[in-house]
């Protein structure tokens, strides 16, 4: 007999580095129908040491990614830790995490997620469920987007569910198959360029809104060869490095026409990437507080009804559905689809490690 309670947390680290989201969640199920609340949230932020090794990483040498594994699996439980310890957790069925990723080549058969060593269940002594994405490479997949099974599962109610974080990806039905996958880079570009201001980021938005829309550059963007695939397709930090930096350095340009140029490029790739113009679009991600940015989505998108959440929601959302994820493993259960990723088969990933 399968529970129909969990209490768990849900552990992530995105590509925008804005730090480790953590969030003590309560399900339940009832007649096959899944909800949940969110008890408790932070955001943990990253030292400045620690957000230019992140940076770093894709570059680093075998060594250098081993060692830094087993520093950042330190920090993750020493994080998940305090959490539980601050908040007085108890009773756990298991802590659900996604680690970070710091290299995404599926076209090579090859992901890594740092955070995600055997050794974190002993480290926190809790029950630990992770590493979603390698299994799914091995399968042949994408390894990514997963949240789209929870988007299904939790946020059934919605035509587009869209998170706006390092890069942008939609989930949505079509003819009875879940279908997502990566649009475009966002906060992973519009931070470099904010970074280069002395800000954290664009604040709503605020300085790509006084800029001006180099055509030029948004044109060469907008051709890019990913833009041209058809999903299952994702995106890693490597594209932004290889590909879409070098294109808009070669502009010189203020740094304030390069954010409102790409922020149009994100609106713009947003659109395309819609079969159907109309409906509830729900979004989530840091991205969604960039008022200039939603601004520009609707624009392109008159007719899409936007819907943003409470900030729990909002700031959670992936967490959240790792959290659902590592649930969904712990059961038994299916918690990728391969309409999704590629892979030859829906399945159930993630590595279960309990406390010793």
């Amino acid at each position: 007999m399968k529970a129909e309670y969990y209490n768990v947390i849900g552990v992530m680290s995105g590509t925008s580095l804005d730090g480790v989201d953590l969030a003590h969640i309560q399900f339940k199920i009832e007649n096959e129908k899944w909800s949940f609340e969110i008890i408790e949230s932070e955001t943990v932020s990253y030292s400045l040491d620690w957000i230019n090794s992140l940076k770093t990483a894709v570059h680093f040498s075998t060594n250098e990614l081993d060692d830094l594994n087993q520093k950042y699996t330190q920090l993750l439980a020493t994080t998940i830790s305090n959490f539980i310890k601050n908040h007085n957790i108890e009773n756990l069925d298991a802590v659900c995490s996604h680690g970070h990723t710091v290299l995404h080549q599926p076209e090579k058969g090859f992901t890594l997620q740092i955070g995600n060593l055997p050794e974190i269940s002993s480290l926190i002594n809790q029950t630990v469920v992770c590493d979603f994405r390698v299994q799914d490479v091995q399968l042949g997949g994408q390894g990514a987007p997963l949240v789209p099974i929870g988007d299904r599962i939790l946020f059934y109610e919605y035509d587009y569910c869209m998170n706006l974080g390092g890069f942008s990806n939609v989930s949505f039905e079509e003819n009875g198959k879940r279908i997502a996958f990566d649009i475009s880079p966002v906060n992973t570009v519009l931070n470099f360029y904010a970074n280069q201001l002395g800000l954290d980021y664009d604040d709503k938005g605020n300085i790509s809104r006084t800029g001006i829309c180099n055509e030029n550059l948004l044109n060469e963007l907008n051709v890019l060869d990913f833009y041209q695939k058809k999903h299952p397709k994702s995106l890693g930090i490597e594209f932004v490095i290889d590909s879409v930096l070098p294109i808009i350095e070669s502009y010189k340009i203020t740094t304030a026409d390069k954010l409102r140029t790409f922020a149009e490029h994100v609106a713009t790739q947003i659109a395309a990437a819609l079969p159907t113009k109309k409906g509830n679009f729900f979004i989530t991600g840091g991205g969604a507080y960039n008022d200039f940015l939603i601004a520009r989505i609707q624009y392109y998108l008159p007719e899409m009804k936007i819907i943003i959440p409470e900030k729990k929601i909002l700031e959670f959302k992936e967490a959240l559905i790792f959290a659902l994820l590592g649930v969904l493993k712990l059961r038994g259960e299916i918690n990728v689809l391969s309409s999704v990723t590629g892979a030859k088969m829906d399945h159930s990933t993630g590595n279960i490690y309990i406390q010793k």
